[in-house]
């Protein structure tokens, strides 16, 4: 049977471990020449598709793509867009089919969160519309957790284990801090509807920090949080606040919402942490400090989760394996075998169950009061942040991957993006 290329790209937000995915499905599929040809990147995700723009990662020596393993971001470029149904848009449909002959690809994997997943679910529909034979498999990623099935998403390890490190230590510094200075520090981080991310700041109790968590499951009740500050304040001296960027009011509405809206129309968020920071200045009178984690979340390399390295790469790795054995619309998941010791195994998932469904906390991983995490949300995440996987230093700073991201050369013609 003759050889067909694979397309791999990458969507969303990026995160720490993005690039280990990557390094799995590069490094597999190499193994497999005898199966695969090359494997072409979409420079900026899916737009590198359409636009016919295609990295030729076989230029890229095998340690530059090893080195990706230990390398955030995306190698490859991201980028947000959503493909409209194959009724509202033919136009791109029959575009990326055009690609993908014109490059006899025959291997389609894209590696997102929620929103991905329904892209690749809808290309995985429209090959067998258009009569294209094309395989296309999901590599799950998103900070945020929020994926169906799988126990838990590469990328989430590492956000939680920089979140839960940056609250005790700002938590250290509150402390030392509180008798003459500020008594709360108020920490935003992401989580649009899930609170998996802002979790992680609470597992800092058991350290013997006063912290408050703010979920996005958990209506925002301004008079029960500021009366749970002021009894921290008054035990402890001081208390930490942790609140997702999805906190929100009684009726919707984001503390954080800026009025606008990203490209997969979700409300543009940013801005609870002065909010609520303010908040406890008013009706408190304490001195505050606030910090938002953004990008610093999500690119901390430095300290990424062991755990979640692995299962990055592993995943990656799987996907090919996957497509190898014939399958088509699907997801490889990790299903957990135990908590403590931690085990799991991977599986998959039929994206028809995947695409456009979101995980939320359960309530029993959220105390009665709605501001802490309980004993079976701890057995949850702590495995999920064991390890440290550093990478190489030089020069005191940390060596990442550059690639040359040479092109492939065109072969129809130019396409508009609408």
């Amino acid at each position: 049977m003759a050889r067909k290329n694979a397309f791999y790209a990458q969507s969303g937000g990026v995160t720490a471990v993005i690039n280990a995915s990557a390094c799995g499905v590069i490094e597999i599929a190499r193994a497999h020449k005898d199966q695969i040809g090359k494997v072409y990147a979409g420079r900026n995700g899916i737009i590198g598709a359409l636009t016919e723009d295609l990295i030729d990662t076989s230029k890229e020596s095998s340690a530059a793509i090893a080195l990706l393993r230990s390398t955030p971001a995306g190698a490859f470029g991201s980028c947000r867009f959503k493909l409209k149904s194959l009724e509202a848009n033919k136009r791109e449909y029959e575009r990326l089919i055009a690609v993908f002959k014109a490059h006899n690809i025959g291997y389609f994997f894209y590696n997102g969160g929620g929103d991905s997943a329904d892209t690749c679910y809808k290309v995985s529909q429209l090959s067998q519309s258009m009569g294209y034979p094309l395989q296309a498999i999901h590599i799950p990623k998103t900070v945020d957790n929020d994926l169906p099935i799988t126990d838990c998403c590469p990328g989430f390890g590492s956000v939680a284990k920089y979140v839960a490190v940056s609250t005790l230590e700002a938590s250290f510094d509150v402390r030392s801090m509180a008798k003459t200075s500020t008594k709360v520090f108020v920490l935003e981080v992401m989580g649009r509807h899930a609170g998996w991310i802002a979790a992680a700041g609470g597992l800092v109790e058991d350290h013997g920090i006063p912290v408050v968590v703010l979920f996005p499951e958990i209506v925002f009740d301004e008079k029960k949080f500021l009366a749970r500050v002021e009894t921290l304040v008054k035990s402890h001296g001081y208390c930490t606040v942790v609140v997702s960027e999805g906190c929100h009011y009684a009726d919707g509405s984001f503390l954080a919402e800026q009025g606008t809206r990203d490209a997969f129309g979700h409300a543009q968020l940013g801005g609870a942490a002065p909010v609520i920071a303010n908040l406890v200045k008013q009706a408190l009178g304490y001195k505050f400090h606030w910090a938002v984690a953004d990008y610093l979340q999500r690119s901390a390399r430095h300290i990424a989760s062991k755990t979640d390295v692995k299962q990055a790469y592993d995943l990656g790795k799987k996907a090919v394996l996957l497509a190898l054995q014939g399958h088509n619309a699907v997801m490889p998941t990790i299903d957990r075998v135990s908590d403590a010791p931690y085990k799991y195994k991977i599986g998959m998932a039929p994206l028809s169950k995947v695409a456009n469904v979101e995980k939320f906390m359960p309530r029993n991983f959220i105390t009665e009061d709605g501001f802490g995490i309980t004993a079976p949300c701890k057995r949850y995440l702590l495995p999920l942040i064991q390890g440290e996987d550093y990478p190489k230093y030089k020069d005191g700073l940390p060596v990442y991957a550059t690639l040359k991201n040479l092109p492939v050369a065109k072969k129809l013609p130019p396409f508009e993006l609408q």
